[in-house]
Order: structure tokens, then C-alpha cells, then sequence
């Protein structure tokens, strides 16, 4: 399967930086109606069957103009919402508490899977349901998938589920509203990164470090 995961468009929240990470949350800013609206463009080349969005509101108005160009239902999961920040929602993101947050979320990756986030989930938790909604979608028979999840979440789970992706990747490549990480594989086999924003990504073990990208950044 390939499965295509793509960070929502902008939102109010996004603008002032902070830990915004509760269910419905907040819509998407003229900028963020921009970018999702260019989805279908930016993803024309791609023959997707099936699109999924997290319980967010910002997932599910990015989600809809790639939808309705698909002539496809978008189908709504909570597993694929972004990690919650407990004790530190709405905390701005460029002090410690987004330090804290982000801390959290790559030890996570990196296999300390029983730490908690303060008030919030384990790693154990958001992983398992994350990797129900993969699984799903693996299951459904669909070639090719997208899914509109969230930046932190992303990075964390690709990092702990995808062979060429390390916490040192992910941890220094933020997602930009709306990028795109293109995986392929399944849960039984393993993934590979095929790109990262638009950057091509090395095999592990190919051409120097894990993840490393083939493109000049």
C-alpha cells in the first residue's frame, strides 16, 4: 500500500504557536482553506482510493476539497488525531512546555513507549491507535491512501514505524502545513519513506545515515 500522511492546512492557533491539540479544535485560517484547496492539485499524480481525517475539525476541512475531487467519502478516526497535550494544552509551543511536549512525543519514538505525557496519553496508547487506523486501511484492499493527521503525531509515528526514519530525522523536519509524507509497505511487512515534504528519502543503510535525504535541502 502506499499511504500518502498529510499535516492539516493552517490554523488560528498554528499563528500564535500553541498547544492546541483537543477534540474539535479550531478551523482553518484563509491561508489553511488555500492549501487544502490546492491539495487535489498537489497530489494529482496520486490514484488515492481512500481518504481518512482525525476527529479535528482542521483535519476534516483540509481533508474535504481532496475528497470531493476523489469523488470519495472522507471517513473520520479518532486514532489519527494529533497526540494531546494533557497538562499543557494550549501552552505556547516555543517555550518549555512545547519542549516538554515534543521531548515526550520522540522518547515515544524512540521506545520509551510507558512515558506519559503530564495529564495526557502514553505512547503505548497513541501508537496503538494509530496503528489500528494503518491497519484498517491496509485491510480495506485500497491501493493507494491518504490521511490527514497531524504534525506531531506524524513524526512520532513514523519515526517509531518506519524503517528508514530515525528520531534524529523526524525530530529535525518539522512538517509545514499541509506536507506530505509518502510511505509504502503494510503493517505485516514494514514501511519505507519514499519522500518527506517533497525530499527524496535515502533506504536505510543507503548512502549514509538512516532517513537521510537523496535531495540537497
Amino acid at each position: 500500500m502506499r499511504l500518502l500522511l498529510v499535516r492539516h492546512g493552517q490554523t488560528p492557533t498554528n499563528v500564535d504557536y500553541l498547544l492546541d491539540t483537543a477534540v474539535p479544535g479550531p478551523g482553518l485560517t484563509a491561508l489553511g482553506e488555500q492549501q487544502a484547496a490546492a491539495l487535489p492539485e498537489a497530489l494529482a499524480d496520486e490514484d488515492i482510493a481512500a481518504i481518512y481525517a482525525s476527529t479535528l475539525i482542521r483535519t476534516q476541512l483540509t481533508a474535504a476539497p481532496l475528497a470531493a475531487a476523489r469523488g470519495v467519502d472522507v471517513l473520520v478516526r479518532d486514532g489519527i488525531r494529533e497526540v494531546s497535550a494533557g497538562d499543557l494544552e494550549m501552552l505556547p509551543g516555543d517555550t518549555e512546555a512545547g519542549h516538554a511536549y515534543m521531548k515526550t512525543v520522540f522518547a515515544w519514538a524512540a521506545g520509551d513507549t510507558g512515558l506519559r505525557m503530564p495529564g495526557g496519553e502514553s505512547g503505548a496508547e497513541v501508537l496503538a491507535r494509530y496503528d489500528a487506523v494503518v491497519a484498517e486501511a491496509a485491510d480495506s484492499g485500497a491501493g493507494v491512501v491518504a490521511m490527514v493527521s497531524h504534525g506531531a503525531a506524524i513524526r512520532m509515528w513514523t519515526a517509531a514505524r518506519v524503517a528508514n526514519v530515525d528520531v534524529a530525522f523526524a525530530a529535525a523536519r518539522p512538517l509545514d502545513n499541509t506536507g506530505v509524507v509518502i510511505l509504502e509497505g503494510a503493517p505485516s511487512e514494514g514501511w519505507k519513506a519514499l519522500t518527506w515534504a517533497g525530499a527524496v528519502v535515502a533506504p536505510a543503510g543507503e548512502g549514509g545515515p538512516t532517513g537521510r535525504p537523496v535531495d540537497a535541502e
